[in-house]
């Protein structure tokens, strides 16, 4: 079993080296600057998500001898899945933080090219830029946009692209013991059935809204070192139920605004109140509401695996119909 010290000096060692990779602003080349910081201690709440992600990529990083003895080497894929705007994106990064690796953010748009064979050729060569950095976390926003169903395509390149992206992760049990494949997407339902089979999105983790105390935690953390009166977030948060972190940040911002209102009138800085965030709160409704409902719907009489079983026991037991 390897020492945690020792694994904690080489990640110093590799935290002082390693860049973050990214398209430049053309979308054309690979450019490096600085990696995330962010770590899972920058991640608030999701205790059995973090779990679930130590186990697959984290632990056979620091302890692979262990690992090894079981027949299963650091690398691999993982699907976040869950509704808009609650950290799916953070949460890749924060990845990338804690086992000190490249990250590379890959969206759509900068892999389409206008040739043929030009998007397979571009996808091909992001994966092979991970092989010459690892250890790194490839991350795969809107993933479904990427790799939907191949049968619903009419395209024959979109098919392609697919068949690509199949390739590149097959080729992890063999070219790479140190590239992560994270792949994120609000509708899961959509993606072609082989992206989900054991060797390459086998890890789907479901990545639920805020629950009450993180709630609380994110209102504090957006309005960290803005002027404010004596608030209790406690209660906005348990007025909040559902809310994603995106939907408390626009809480926030709406109640900032109120608070601008009132120091243009005054002349003087205005703090936000506690009236200011109920007011806000109470004008919007949480935008995961709808996702649940499609959820529920596929959940109930599609799921033929029980795939999304999850989503159903957390709409149960937080009282959603």
């Amino acid at each position: 079993m390897s020492d945690f010290n020792d694994q904690d000096e080489l990640g110093a060692r590799r935290r002082n080296k390693l860049k973050l990779l990214q398209f430049d602003k053309d979308g054309k080349d690979l450019i490096e600057s600085e990696k995330p910081n962010e770590t899972f201690a920058d991640v608030g709440g999701l205790d059995d998500v973090k779990k679930k992600i130590r186990m697959n990529f984290i632990l056979p990083l620091k302890q692979p001898e262990l690992f090894a003895a079981y027949g299963k080497e650091a690398g691999g894929s993982l699907l976040l899945y869950g509704p808009p705007g609650c950290g799916k994106t953070f949460l890749a990064r924060a990845v990338a933080g804690e086992i000190n690796a490249n990250f590379m953010h890959i969206e759509l748009q900068a892999i389409l090219g206008m040739y043929v064979g030009q998007s397979e050729n571009n996808l091909h060569d992001i994966f092979e830029k991970a092989r010459e950095h690892k250890p790194c976390v490839i991350f795969i926003d809107e993933l479904d946009a990427m790799g939907g169903s191949r049968n619903q395509m009419r395209q024959h390149h979109d098919r392609i692209l697919v068949n690509q992206l199949l390739m590149e992760l097959d080729g992890l049990r063999s070219a790479n013991d140190e590239v992560f494949v994270i792949g994120a997407t609000n509708t899961p339902w959509y993606l072609d059935s082989a992206l989900r089979r054991p060797g390459r999105f086998n890890h789907m983790i479901f990545v639920p809204p805020p629950a009450e105390p993180e709630r609380s935690t994110i209102l504090e953390l957006k309005l960290a070192n803005k002027p404010v009166e004596k608030l209790d977030l406690t209660r906005i948060a348990r007025e909040t139920k559902h809310f994603s972190g995106a939907d408390l940040e626009q809480i926030v911002k709406d109640a900032i605004e109120v608070a601008l209102e009132r120091t243009l009138e005054t002349g003087d800085i205005q703090p936000i109140t506690q009236d200011d965030l109920r007011k806000a709160a109470k004008h919007r409704k949480a935008t995961t509401l709808d996702w649940f409902a499609t959820a529920k719907n596929y959940a109930t009489f599609s799921d033929v695996n029980q795939d999304f079983q999850i989503v159903l026991d957390h709409m149960k037991e937080h009282g959603m119909k």
